[in-house]
């Protein structure tokens, strides 16, 4: 469509009349399309520049006037940058199978929850610890750790995910068609989380999404449909690559660039690169024979006989009988730069990734005093971003889910509301842990100095830190040994008083 219009554009001359020239008369409705292809042809049209008058200033208003303002642009680059358009994602699925494409696209999904998180209570509702085991329960029972890694992974393999709860209720089509409310939902109602690749469901705006830019969900879905049912947008969590202009919205079904479609001719120039290595290594010797060559091409096929002799002898281990008056001359193709041209092939697909290229290629750091830190920092701010933007909105729907039809009936309480905190992504080693662990228990001991904190406080802090090598022991203070403690019996005194 592109390159049918620049032949027109270029095969028709226009008249460069402005849209917003005065002189334009207001067009009627018929005219639009008219307009806008004038205003599009005087885009992609080349013009000539034009000079100075003769004997004018170089600063001159009437020189200057006189140049354009629009730069050319060639058809060429226009057609190249047009041809980047969506791929499919049928496409997308089929290009995934690589297995470099697999790891760029699945690799996030795995960093960002190995460290796992906790869920926490933060509002002053008191919640017993059995509570919480049971939330933890319910963790491997809905297949969460899976479901948050394919979130991830294969929306990134489409540029789109969209995840579905599912709930048992007696209308399904009038219960996803309406808007969410989270008291719908009913004890032992929650059945899990669903997720739909981009190929079976279907957007579909409403009046405002689709014709008012003033709207807040202007070119937003306000339904989804899966199977023939609606499902509005507030039932679901859709996670996007990234947030495209609203032209090509409808192109990309709504959805975000893959990564497949980013990566798939790097990736291609990094295999090929690749697999040309070893044929560079077993092809890099080269023989020339001095010979007559006029006498040579009377021989004919004699002379391709032997040529293909001294072909099938060649080898690395052989020796070679030649006359006193030839000459063998063996030229050797230089390896010394093949392995920075494929690292730069490897650093550009891990750039388009959007992943470390030690982390991908699982690979060392390379280059003069490289330890990798930079890349190891901005790494985890990626993954952070991950976390907080697209896996705790996840996170938190599926607990709303759990602790509204599982957990409140279970132990009869209110539905309360909760807090994911994440883990750090750095691994400490143990000289740093050591390090930390010494200033949180010289913490401990000023605030206990100053009676804000007892040893039982202490002592709860330690067992709720799993890395204080404490968490393990019993919560009551042990009872004060006379032997080894001269103030037990005074404590012992106090007590029975």
């Amino acid at each position: 469509m592109l390159k049918q219009l620049l032949n027109r554009v270029f095969r028709e001359p226009v008249k460069p009349t402005s849209i917003l020239s005065p002189d334009l008369e207001f067009p009627q409705p018929e005219e639009y399309n008219a307009i806008v292809k004038r205003a599009l042809d005087r885009t992609f049209q080349v013009r000539q520049p034009l000079y100075p008058q003769e004997g004018a200033a170089m600063d001159a208003f009437d020189s200057v006037s006189q140049y354009q303002v629009n730069y050319p642009l060639s058809p060429e680059l226009i057609s190249w940058y047009g041809s980047q358009g969506f791929i499919g994602y049928q496409l997308c699925a089929i290009i995934a199978q690589n297995w470099l494409v697999r790891e760029a696209c699945f690799l996030p999904a795995r960093e960002a929850i190995k460290k796992w998180f906790d869920v926490t209570v933060n509002n002053g509702t008191p919640i017993k610890p059995d509570v919480m085991d049971s939330i933890r329960q319910a963790d491997k029972r809905y297949q969460l750790h899976r479901n948050l890694r394919n979130f991830i992974g294969k929306g990134r393999v489409f540029g789109i995910r969209i995840v579905m709860f599912k709930v048992k209720v007696d209308d399904p089509r009038e219960y996803y068609e309406n808007p969410f409310n989270p008291d719908s939902i009913e004890p032992g109602s929650y059945l899990g989380m669903v997720q739909v690749d981009p190929y079976w469901i279907t957007p579909e705006l409403d009046s405002k999404s689709a014709g008012d830019p003033s709207s807040l969900y202007f070119y937003e879905p306000t339904w989804w449909r899966v199977n023939g049912m609606r499902i509005h947008r507030t039932h679901l969590i859709i996670f996007r690559t990234e947030e495209l202009e609203d032209i090509l919205k409808p192109t990309y079904f709504y959805g975000g660039i893959s990564i497949p479609q980013k990566i798939l001719e790097l990736v291609y120039n990094t295999l090929r690169t690749a697999n040309e290595a070893p044929m560079l290594a077993m092809t890099k010797r080269l023989q020339a024979l001095k010979i007559d060559l006029d006498a040579a091409v009377g021989q004919g096929d004699q002379l391709h006989q032997r040529m293909r002799e001294w072909t099938f002898l060649r080898n690395n281990y052989g020796v070679k009988v030649i006359g006193l008056n030839e000459e063998v001359t063996q030229l050797d193709t230089s390896l010394t730069d093949l392995d920075t041209t494929l690292m730069s092939q490897e650093q550009l697909v891990a750039s388009a990734a959007r992943v470390p290229v030690t982390k991908l290629f699982k690979t060392p750091p390379k280059g003069f005093d490289a330890t990798g830190e930079y890349d190891e920092t901005n790494w985890h701010e990626d993954l952070e971003t991950l976390q907080i933007n697209d896996l705790t909105p996840l996170l938190e729907r599926h607990y709303l889910f759990v602790i509204h039809s599982d957990i409140a009936p279970m132990y009869n309480i209110k539905p309360f509301p909760i807090s994911i905190t994440w883990k750090p992504l750095d691994t400490e080693t143990a000289e740093q842990r050591a390090t930390t662990n010494k200033t949180k228990f010289d913490g401990y001991v000023a605030l206990a100095s100053t009676g804000a904190i007892d040893g039982q406080d202490i002592r709860d802090a330690l067992i709720a830190d799993p890395t204080s090598g404490f968490s393990g022991i019993t919560p009551q203070m042990p009872e004060p040994d006379p032997e080894t403690d001269p103030n037990a019996d005074d404590n012992n005194n106090a007590e029975e008083k």
